[in-house]
């Protein structure tokens, strides 16, 4: 299959469940409707046309797989939608919390010439905005900053969740990947990560399941998947 016949949303579907593949998470369909925050009936739907369409399959325990093309597929997408989004703040300076939906809207039309330039154009760069690796296998095992224990030294890696609200978010927060501090507080209502700079990020307990981290000392590695985002007290996704 073409990579011209492949729809928005299945391109979405598919990024999504390679996610789940690259975190070690189990590749289910509701897993998928956690990860997407939709209903599991709509994301029922859209598994069972990617099936359909040769992207994956499922075994009897109806765990989800990618099939050869699918996989090739799927990586290709991540590492076009990833390029795009590092294009689009390094040189173009757009926010990289508005850059996640933009790099959806002109990731399907990419060509390699296009693709190839936009690799030079961002240098040494490894990463996209959000700190997942532009190319497959190269991702860091990190903590969920929700986690970590109060004094602990912490990197922020990457930002598991890259809907444009939890973005928004994270950015008002003052959080970014590469942001170094100390844990000051974590209980029922906030996480607290007071940067080494003097900025002091607030984070609903639920967010901050979402933000990957190196701690010091760390507790054990893993990648959440919250059953609801609660973005703050008036807000919520």
């Amino acid at each position: 299959m073409s990579a011209e016949s492949v729809t928005a949303a299945e391109e979405e579907y598919l990024q999504i469940i390679f996610w789940l593949q690259e975190a070690g998470l189990p590749m289910t369909a509701a897993n998928v409707a956690r990860a997407m925050q939709l209903s599991p009936p709509t994301v029922h739907e859209m598994v069972g046309r990617l099936e359909r369409h040769g992207y994956i399959k499922r075994g009897e325990d109806k765990a989800i797989a990618f099939t050869d093309s699918g996989a090739q597929e799927a990586e290709g997408i991540v590492r076009r939608h990833r390029l795009i989004e590092r294009f689009l703040t390094d040189v173009l300076g757009i926010p990289w919390d508005e850059v996640h939906e933009e790099a959806e809207r002109l990731e399907h039309a990419m060509s390699p010439v296009l693709e190839q330039r936009m690799l030079a154009a961002i240098g040494e760069a490894k990463t996209c905005p959000h700190g997942h690796p532009i190319l497959a296998g190269a991702r860091l095992a990190g903590v969920p900053l929700a986690d970590v224990e109060v004094g602990a030294s912490v990197r922020v890696l990457r930002f598991e969740n890259e809907a444009e609200d939890v973005l928004r978010y994270l950015k008002n927060a003052g959080l970014e990947p590469g942001l170094e501090g100390t844990l000051a507080e974590r209980d029922a209502e906030q996480v607290v990560l007071q940067g080494a700079d003097g900025r002091r990020c607030v984070l609903t307990p639920s967010v901050a399941e979402t933000v990957s981290v190196l701690a010091d000392p760390s507790p054990p590695s893993r990648t959440a998947l919250p059953e609801q985002l609660v973005l703050g007290q008036r807000y919520g996704r």
